[in-house]
């Protein structure tokens, strides 16, 4: 079904109750025993809008000190998603309405706690069948089944997250219908459940409470509700409307702007400096993030994300010789549609892979992918991946997007791979989704070397399509996988303490070194993923690493670890400067 742009739900909002409609239709001191569909589509926008006023603390709610936290805008995109479908109906009902709800999330759910949400929004219609009005006792009914259907939608649930938070507002829904019938009153017990369920989550996950926050997707189904619960009482419901990932974007200079959240990513080579890497790195943590300060005194490339470019570059212009500058406002790129490109040529594929491109894996079977930088993308694709999504942290793909992904294949019979651990109830909720249609099997793959490695694995001739599955995640299952970024706040795991500015190393997700330099901290990660030991040790650069850099540190590597084959592969991901594999 055709989407609606954001103009014509724009215009369906001003026909329904708002913050001051909802008092019009249903005056303070009255009893509010029943809402209709059309209430329901104004609190389902409520919710959206207030969620839309807060993602960003959402996502700040990161357990891990990286910069990519993205809890909040996959919750908000998939809520968003929701209301698009909605949008799109012209049914009054309670029922229809939470249908068409449940239909938009389910599409575009992204991340874990995006995919969980659509689940509950699935439970509530599911729980609300039929139903023309909405009552307490429906509401109460509705969430039960919201719960159930949350919780059977992971796995593994574990406690202390956003299946706690709704688990206890479903029960407090059934204890305040024994005592009342108002809406607003029940909504109102709700969210005080639910910011009290929000704050016990660290008392039940000990690594929320170790980082010193709270669960972010129960924090963030906490905001949708209780933009509800504002809008019921006529109090103010900010109005966000955040950018669609998949929309394509409207001409520059005829657009609503997208606001100001990643900055502008600039670099430029300086010649000559007057200061030591380790001085222009410490001042330039003062002025942003992602720094990146690499080079000897004749020559430094200089990366950092900031706000206001024009600091860094006048700064840069009175150390030395500035030459190269590029400026790119992440902002504008984040709201366009993403493009993968082709690795730079400088970069080619390290030979235990390039090996493999003799023979791609083709066959009956069909390989789908995701790939978190343009370089992966080209190394999946050339291994015989015959359809990669774009994504990974900070821009997890879709359920949609993974369903349009395995549908531009022929094969009734797919393998895919969502390497990465964020993406996984998608691409399982996508293979559910497809079920009938084409038989799909997610092998678990939850780093991008595991799925590289899976795919390495893939053996066209197995025809029997769960024993290649299991095949391919018994392999990666020999693969350690490391990451190495920058801190972006202070916090302590494991002993290891960390400060804002810090380069991390992560071994298969656990924070388990800090240092001063990218190059300091890759060697104290090799050590912990026991790289002596290792036949084979591929270093993945970032989109921000010149190739120059990181041969350099290829060598340094290979000098350390004689006894190994060391490779270098161009990645093109985000964020982490460096992604290790070893085996």
């Amino acid at each position: 079904m055709e989407q609606a742009s954001e103009e014509e739900l724009s215009s369906n909002l001003t026909t329904q109750p708002g913050s001051n409609g909802f008092l019009q239709k249903y005056p303070l001191g009255q009893p509010l025993e029943r809402l209709d569909g059309a209430d329901m589509r104004a609190l389902l926008h409520a919710g959206h809008d207030w969620l839309a006023s807060h993602y960003e603390i959402v996502n700040q709610l990161n357990v891990f000190p990286v910069p990519d936290g993205d809890t909040g805008t996959n919750m908000l995109l998939t809520i968003q998603s929701a209301w698009r479908s909605v949008g799109t109906q012209d049914g009054q009902s309670v029922a229809g309405v939470l249908k068409a709800a449940a239909e938009g999330a389910l599409q575009g759910s992204r991340g874990n706690s995006g995919v969980i949400f659509s689940q509950i929004l699935r439970g509530l219609s599911q729980g609300l069948q039929q139903k023309v009005h909405l009552s307490a006792e429906d509401l109460a009914a509705a969430l039960r089944q919201a719960a159930d259907a949350a919780y059977s939608s992971v796995p593994a649930p574990v406690e202390g997250t956003i299946l706690t938070v709704i688990r206890e507002i479903s029960h407090a829904a059934e204890r305040i219908v024994t005592t009342t019938r108002d809406l607003r009153a029940v909504f109102a017990h709700l969210v005080q459940a639910a910011d009290q369920a929000v704050c016990r989550t660290p008392e039940l996950l000990p690594l929320l409470k170790g980082a010193g926050v709270v669960d972010s997707g129960g924090k963030g189904l906490f905001y949708v509700l209780e933009g509800m619960q504002r809008a019921l009482m006529g109090q103010l419901v900010a109005v966000v409307m955040a950018a669609t990932a998949t929309s394509a974007p409207p001409a520059k200079g005829n657009r609503s702007l997208p606001p100001p959240r990643w900055g502008f990513d600039v670099q430029f080579l300086l010649e000559q400096p007057k200061e030591i890497p380790a001085v222009i790195r410490q001042t330039l943590l003062t002025m942003g993030d992602s720094v990146l300060v690499e080079g000897d005194e004749r020559l430094l490339k200089v990366h950092i994300h900031v706000f206001d470019p024009g600091v860094v570059l006048s700064y840069g212009v009175q150390l030395g010789f500035v030459t190269d500058v590029v400026v790119e406002n992440m902002d504008d790129m984040a709201a366009q549609e993403r493009v993968a490109t082709a690795p730079p040529p400088s970069a080619p594929l390290p030979p235990s892979l390039a090996a493999e491109l003799t023979n791609p894996a083709v066959g009956a079977i069909g390989l789908v992918a995701v790939a978190p930088g343009a370089g992966f993308a080209e190394v999946l694709r050339n291994l015989g991946v015959q359809a990669v999504v774009s994504g990974g942290q900070a821009m997890n793909p879709s359920t949609a997007e993974l369903l349009e992904a395995v549908r531009t294949l022929p094969h009734q019979r797919i393998i895919l791979l969502p390497n990465n651990s964020n993406i996984l109830l998608a691409a399982q909720q996508a293979a559910q989704l497809l079920a009938g249609e084409r038989q799909v099997v997610v092998v678990p793959s939850k780093t991008i070397p595991q799925g590289i490695a899976a795919v390495l694995a893939f053996n066209p001739a197995v025809e029997e399509l769960t024993k290649l599955a299991l095949h391919m995640q018994e392999h990666m299952g020999q693969i350690d996988t490391g990451e190495v970024t920058q801190a972006v706040r202070t916090a302590e795991f494991d002993g290891v303490t960390v400060e804002v500015g810090d380069f991390i190393g992560l071994h298969d997700g656990r924070l388990v070194t800090r240092g001063a330099s990218v190059n300091e901290v890759v060697r104290a990660l090799l050590e912990q993923m026991a790289a002596d030991e290792s036949e084979l040790i591929t270093l993945y650069f970032g989109d921000f690493i010149s190739p120059h850099a990181a041969e350099n540190l290829a060598e340094i590597v290979r000098s350390n670890y004689p006894e190994s084959a060391v490779e270098l592969a161009y990645g093109g991901q985000s964020h982490y400067h460096y992604i290790l594999s070893t085996e």
